[in-house]
């Protein structure tokens, strides 16, 4: 079993889809004065990357943790687990 899920971003409620973008925001550092709405103009824009499948919203099982992500970000971070995994077989 798959220690993460990809979560379709239909199956939160508005609030926990905009909580966790906000989120997202924040943590890659974006200027909200870049969309002239600030915080919601990039909270639209990232929804809208949602919708083309440039970023995925993957839930942790064994941490209990939902993170949206950059598919390179979600890439990175899957290699690197396994990589992990994989020391700990030795």
């Amino acid at each position: 079993m798959s220690r993460f899920i990809e979560v379709p971003a239909r199956m939160l409620p508005p609030e926990t889809l905009d909580a966790l973008l906000e989120a997202f925001v924040t943590r890659q550092g974006y200027d909200t004065t870049d969309t002239g709405t600030g915080m919601k103009g990039w909270v639209d824009e990232l929804k809208q990357q949602l919708a083309r499948s440039e970023l995925i919203i993957a839930h942790d099982l064994k941490l209990e943790m939902t993170e949206v992500m950059t598919l390179t970000q979600w890439r990175s971070f899957g290699r690197d687990l396994a990589d992990d995994e994989e020391e700990g077989d030795y």
